[in-house]
């Protein structure tokens, strides 16, 4: 290190123009590594605090997404001035941003009435504002300084991309398993500082050079169509990322961590486009709308052996076209004095992609019609590039094109014929030969994009079309999508791939049955249907995460029961024509709406004699409803002595040592019921935890099923805290 910084003074004292481009890479590098660390470690501190509910989200991501624009804005700014003075003001912003150091959020609690739309906002921009504005600015602007002395910054952009993803990675797969939130805190505080004085080496030259500005050739100036192309093409490969990871932790496959791996190559993708060698982005730019066609005619496949091959499928895909898309950029990259207007136009557009995915689209479509209406976007961006010479000569002619056109058109008609006839058993058939259509129309945009289009439709779209124009069928909010469907003897709603709940049809007696993880034989089901032997006649139940109100058909006269759930459309459904469980069993229960530890939180306390916990929407897991601090939030609302029940099937993680460790930390003991299914009424395999400070309401509760409930292991504790919690530790098939 000191003959590296020997040698920077060398340059320096011998009048070089610059630092050495080294030093503009590590800095880049880092800026970036730091900027990706700063959200999801803000997303811990704050969950404890705000709670887990999408206008609190929401507002954060659009404060992020402001304030990368800002960045990018004050950089193109910035560029106008000469070398001198755009070192000092930058090194005075990043000076002024770290009085705001150690990273954390204000102290500040928000009041019980306040709008999350208002509050939210407020508290990041006081908390983190200046610090996320200061390093946002960094990749630009550090490239803009390279190009002050006739250097090329643009492949600079590849070591900004893979500073965000080891950043992305780190936090996740390091940083959160190892320490806890605080220590984060101050090993991001010191990287700051170190990212300071990188910039300081980068400055010094230029300080001492007070090079211009860099003048712009006459007439190069972009004008608005051009940055509006610019924002467009990066606009879809950011919404299909978003889209992407939506469509398959919500219709495929939802695994934790998996929204990892589509932003982690969505990173890496800028890197290929933008490296000085082309070989990797001339192969995506061949394959992206082999690709294209490729995501749009196996979207539909979630289930049996062909699951994981659609999977890595539609990310490969998405990888695919992001790296062509992102090259085209490349390639049409302004000279270095217009550096910054250019990242400005690309971040304009990141951030139309991903507010069209995370906010407009919950609120127009009730399936994830995004994904394919992105790749049609794709597929149109990629229409004219022609990935096999040879076959554009064959077809090049405009009676090719019209005997593809009708080919397609035949192929459709077939679809509608089988479709009316009932024979859909037929249909994956004709959605493969409009896969072959559609490589037939590469090189014509138009076709191209008509034939993706078709090939779409026939392979599950028409189904979907037909689900969201049917009344109660698919409702979609910010938490994802509900879909109601009919089978003989039962209604359903599914949350994604996940049963949600079963309401029996048929007669009175059937729809007040319980079912799913809630039917008689299972854990909660023999605790709930004794619930007067073991906290009275007139207990008083608490209930977090309504479902379809299936636990209200155990309610006894003289029972007081008060629910709680974060999502309103749940209860909206629960609610609805649909389903009976909560107008036959509980029509006058209240429902508290909002994230329930901070609800919790503000009941009187002993307010329950029973706390049932089943807040967990598919495999998501919202950490702080396990930690330390949640488990006293819980046995404060719980009469001394009370019962906490708390549900924990899962597909990918035993949480069994969480919930030991937690009800531990509250000084309450605990017993599991491992209880398989009953096919006949609809019943689910499901694990349920019961917890108690009282010996005597556990010995209550293992009297309803002396063979279910067994002792929680003690082979190892897990104590998640608000300050230091990891899912890594529980990956695996629970037992």
């Amino acid at each position: 290190m000191g003959d590296e910084l020997a040698t920077i003074a060398t340059q320096m004292t011998t009048g070089s123009r610059t630092a050495p481009r080294w030093l503009f890479t590590a800095t880049i590098f880092l800026g970036s590594f730091l900027l990706f660390l700063v959200q999801p470690m803000l997303a811990r501190m704050a969950l404890p605090k705000l709670g887990g509910a999408p206008a609190v989200w929401n507002s954060a991501m659009l404060v992020y997404q402001a304030l990368l624009l800002a960045g990018y804005a004050y950089a193109h700014w910035l560029g106008r001035f000469g070398s001198r003075t755009q070192v000092v003001v930058h090194l005075a912003v990043l000076a002024i941003a770290a009085l705001t150091l150690p990273l954390s959020l204000n102290g500040a609690t928000p009041p019980a009435t306040a709008e999350p739309l208002l509050w939210v906002p407020w508290l990041l921009l006081i908390s983190v504002g200046p610090l996320f504005f200061a390093v946002s600015a960094q990749a630009p602007l550090m490239q803009r300084w390279l190009g002050l002395g006739g250097g090329d910054p643009y492949p600079l952009y590849v070591a900004s991309n893979l500073g965000s993803f080891c950043g992305l990675l780190a936090y996740p797969l390091l940083l959160e398993p190892l320490i806890g939130v605080a220590a984060n805190s101050l090993w991001w505080s010191l990287g700051y500082g170190g990212l300071m004085l990188l910039v300081a080496a980068c400055g010094i030259p230029l300080i001492r050079s007070d090079l211009a500005p860099i003048a712009a050739a006459p007439g190069t100036r972009p004008g608005f169509r051009r940055l509006a192309r610019w924002a467009l093409i990066a606009a879809v490969p950011s919404g299909l990322m978003l889209s992407t990871t939506q469509h398959l932790t919500t219709d495929v496959a939802p695994m934790p961590l998996l929204w990892v791996i589509p932003l982690g190559l969505y990173l890496l993708s800028f890197s290929i486009a933008f490296s000085e060698k082309r070989a990797g982005a001339e192969l995506a730019r061949m394959a992206a709308p082999l690709a294209v066609v490729a995501a749009v005619s196996t979207m539909f496949i979630s289930g049996g052996w062909l699951l994981l091959a659609s999977v890595l499928l539609a990310i490969l895909a998405m990888f695919i076209i992001a790296t062509a898309l992102h090259a085209r950029l490349y390639e049409e990259r302004p000279e270095p004095a217009q550096l910054t207007i250019f990242y400005l136009a690309l971040s304009v557009g990141g951030v139309l992609g991903g507010l069209f995915c995370a906010l407009l689209a919950p609120l127009v479509f009730n399936w994830t019609w995004e994904h394919p209406l992105l790749l049609l976007a794709a597929a149109f961006l990629l229409g004219k590039w022609q990935p096999l010479p040879t076959l554009r000569e064959k077809l090049a002619s405009p009676k090719a094109g019209n005997m593809i056109a009708l080919l397609a058109l035949g192929l459709m008609v077939v679809a509608a014929v089988l479709i009316m006839t009932g024979k859909p058993a037929l249909l994956p058939m004709v959605a493969a030969l409009l896969t072959g259509v559609s490589i037939l129309a590469l090189g014509r945009r138009t076709l191209f994009v008509a034939a993706v289009a078709l090939t779409f439709l026939v392979a599950g779209g028409l189904e979907r079309l037909s689900e969201s124009f049917t009344p109660g069928r698919l409702t979609r909010s910010y938490f994802g999508i509900y879909r109601v469907t009919d089978t003989p003897g039962a209604r359903l709603m599914a949350h994604g791939t996940t049963l949600h709940g079963v309401q029996l049809t048929g007669s009175r007696e059937r729809e007040r049955t319980p079912t799913t993880y809630y039917w008689r034989g299972s854990g909660v089901g023999r605790v709930m249907a004794n619930v007067p032997a073991i906290a009275g006649a007139n207990a008083r139940v608490g209930v977090v995460g309504v479902g379809l109100g299936t636990l209200g058909c155990y309610a006894t006269p003289g029972q007081r029961w008060t629910l709680f759930d974060i999502d309103p459309t749940v209860v909206d459904i629960a609610r609805s024509s649909s389903f009976r469980f909560l107008s036959d069993c509980l029509p006058d229960a209240p429902v508290v709406i909002g994230d329930a530890r901070l609800r919790l939180a503000t009941v009187a306390p002993a307010s329950f004699d029973v706390l049932v916990i089943d807040a967990f929407s598919s495999d998501a897991i919202p950490m702080h409803l396990l930690t330390r601090e949640a488990f006293a939030v819980y046995a404060r609302a719980l009469q001394p002595g009370g019962l906490l029940m708390v549900h924990i099937s899962n597909r990918h993680l035993d949480l069994r040592p969480v919930i030991r460790g937690g009800g531990a930390s509250a000084g309450m003991k605990g017993m599991i019921a491992i209880v398989p299914g009953d096919r006949t009424v609809y019943g689910a395999n499901s694990v349920w935890t019961a917890l108690s400070a009282d010996p005597a309401v556990l010995e209550r509760v293992k009297a309803t099923g002396p063979d279910v409930w067994t002792p929680l292991p003690t082979n190892r504790d897990i104590t998640w805290t608000d300050d230091h919690a990891s899912i890594l530790p529980l990956l695996g098939k629970p037992q």
